[in-house]
């Protein structure tokens, strides 16, 4: 199939090339490639130390590579490298087409303004303006995410983890980004919340179309939310394929080991 007649699904979202960060004589990640496609999830899975959260602040531009290139595939259909993009144009990025989900949501909200605020304050950033409107809207994701459409006006502050994890969430997805960072996005919850905000993310990201980077050490979170993974040691990629496939039957000793120490839980 040639470029002309390739549809934008067919085309990668994100392409990374050689992605490298070095912290002085110590390796964050080194020479990482992989393409994600549209509405694909990607999980990065390894031990604490492997450098998946490097890697993902990097490709989410929070970091800048040592050597390497991302490419992201704007809403023109031109492939830019995230990196040659200057801070404005990286801003309204973050606003726009792309999301980030901390594990700790209090770095994702503003928690002194209401939960309501926090949606709006994303949309107020692409340019809405009528109050009423940004309310509904507001009103009309608590609701997607299953907060209480009444606690509109309450900090998240006053909410639980599992809360704010949600609000967090929307205030994502309220400007209809295509590509969501998601840094363990369950971790630090109690078993039952997790599996209550797993089963809300993969049905948002299924009913969204969403591209999905997600960082986890938890292998549960990242087969029932990935398409693919990819294991991570010492900064490297050392193996990567379909998720079920990598978890049923891993080729590599290390992934072998990640796989059977769950098992034996």
């Amino acid at each position: 199939m040639s470029p002309e007649t390739m549809s934008a699904d067919d085309q990668p979202l994100l392409v990374a090339r050689g992605v490298t960060k070095r912290y002085g004589p110590h390796i964050g990640c080194i020479d990482v490639n992989f393409e994600l496609f549209p509405g694909e999830v990607l999980a990065i899975v390894g031990e604490s130390g492997s450098g998946k959260s490097t890697l993902l602040s990097v490709l989410s531009t929070r970091l800048d590579p040592t050597a390497g290139s991302v490419g992201y595939r704007m809403r023109d259909g031109v492939m830019r490298n995230v990196f040659d993009l200057n801070e404005a144009e990286r801003r309204l990025l973050m606003r726009t087409d792309w999301g980030f989900v901390h594990q700790d949501a209090r770095e994702g909200l503003r928690m002194g303004i209401s939960a309501g605020g926090n949606v709006g304050e994303r949309l107020m950033a692409v340019g809405a303006r009528h109050y009423g409107e940004i309310r509904s809207t507001a009103l009309d994701w608590l609701n997607r995410v299953e907060i209480d459409q009444t606690r509109i006006d309450d900090a998240p502050k006053t909410f639980s983890g599992g809360m704010r994890q949600r609000l967090q969430i929307a205030r994502n997805l309220v400007t209809n980004p295509r590509l969501i960072f998601m840094d363990e996005p369950t971790g630090g919850l109690d078993v039952s919340v997790q599996a209550r905000l797993l089963d809300l993310l993969r049905g948002l990201v299924a009913d969204l179309g969403l591209a999905v980077v997600i960082v986890t050490h938890d292998l549960a979170v990242a087969r029932l939310l990935s398409h693919r993974i990819m294991v991570m040691r010492h900064g490297r990629v050392i193996e990567t394929g379909l998720t079920d496939q990598v978890l049923d039957d891993p080729r590599e000793p290390y992934t072998q080991l990640l796989v059977s120490s769950v098992l034996q839980v």
